[in-house]
């Protein structure tokens, strides 16, 4: 709750111009989101659009560069490790040094397994779409987008659910937060 009081105190001492970055700035932090920032945007005062927008804005923008990112290192994995068993083909065989690494692989995975089973779960049953729509009421867009970058999913169908998921959500709480101010005041 600091981190949000933080946000609403900046966005009350700085000029009106500014506010709506501070809001895009609260949509790019995990587990205040888009619909979040805009929250406090519109109890600071911003027009609900604005802080809607704002909010929608940042989360989609820190989406965007992990998706990218979680993609662009699940590609440099898989490409080593088609590399490396290309090597170990082209050797002749598994050597000792092989064996250990998988060794180590399958330790650090064991830890790991249970959560990877249940996104994989989630992800068979729902689809894209639905862990995309779903995820928030569980965990950050940022994470979801992560894990389904990070799986194999296309970037681009992963950023266009998430953009629907951060716009509906965001829309959906900025009414509720936005109708309650205005029934308030």
């Amino acid at each position: 709750m600091n981190l949000i009081e933080t946000f609403q105190d900046l966005v009350a001492q700085v000029p009106e111009i500014v506010q709506p970055l501070i809001v895009a700035l609260a949509g790019a932090v995990p587990f205040i989101e888009g619909e979040g920032a805009a929250s406090i945007g519109i109890i600071g005062g911003i027009p609900p659009v604005i802080a809607a927008i704002a909010g929608m804005t940042g989360n989609f923008l820190c989406v965007l560069v992990l998706v990218l990112l979680s993609s662009g290192a699940r590609n440099a994995v898989v490409n080593r490790n088609q590399e490396r068993k290309a090597r170990l083909a082209a050797a002749g065989g598994v050597s000792g040094s092989a064996v250990v690494v998988e060794a180590e692989a399958d330790e650090d995975s064991g830890r790991s397994a249970a959560r990877k089973a249940k996104f994989r779960r989630a992800l068979d049953r729902y689809g894209v779409p639905g862990v995309s729509l779903l995820g928030p009421l569980l965990l950050p867009t940022q994470f979801t987008a992560t894990m389904l970058a990070a799986s194999g999913v296309s970037k681009a169908r992963v950023l266009i659910w998430q953009a629907v998921a951060i716009i509906g959500w965001t829309t959906i709480l900025s009414v509720f937060v936005g109708s309650v101010v205005h029934a308030v005041s």
